[in-house]
C-alpha cells in the first residue's frame, strides 16, 4: 500500500499564493508520475498538473504560467506552487501518485476569496 499525505492548502486571496505537498510513503516501487487534480464543488476532478518520472511536466491550460509542478525523488515528494491565485481555483486539491496503479491522497481545500 501507498500513503500520500498533502499539506500546504488554505484560504488565500486572489493573485496570492500557496504550495502544495504531497509525501508518499509505505511500498511505493517505481512511481511512473505524480500530480495534482483538483474538483469544485458540483464540477468533475480535473488535471492541474503532472511530472513524470523523467521530470515532463503538463499543465491545464487554465493554470499554465501561474502553477509550478516539481519533486523531489529522495523525499518521494510532489509539489505544487501556486501563483496568481483566481476565485476559480477555489477546490479540493488531491495528490495522486502512478506506480502499479493509481493512489489518490485525502485531499487539501484550497480557498481563493477576498
Amino acid at each position: 500500500q501507498v500513503q500520500l499525505v498533502e499539506s500546504g492548502g488554505g484560504l488565500v486571496e486572489p493573485g496570492g499564493s500557496l504550495r502544495l505537498s504531497c509525501a508518499a510513503s509505505g511500498a511505493i516501487g517505481r512511481i511512473i508520475r505524480m500530480g495534482w487534480y483538483r474538483q469544485a464543488p458540483g464540477k468533475q476532478r480535473e488535471l492541474v498538473a503532472v511530472i513524470t518520472s523523467g521530470d515532463t511536466t503538463n499543465y491545464a491550460d487554465s493554470v499554465k504560467g501561474r502553477f509550478t509542478i516539481s519533486r523531489d525523488n529522495a523525499k518521494n515528494t510532489v509539489y505544487l506552487q501556486m501563483n496568481s491565485l483566481k476565485p476559480e481555483g477555489t477546490a479540493v486539491y488531491y495528490c495522486s501518485v502512478l506506480t502499479d496503479r493509481q493512489y489518490w491522497g485525502q485531499g487539501t481545500q484550497v480557498t481563493v476569496s477576498s
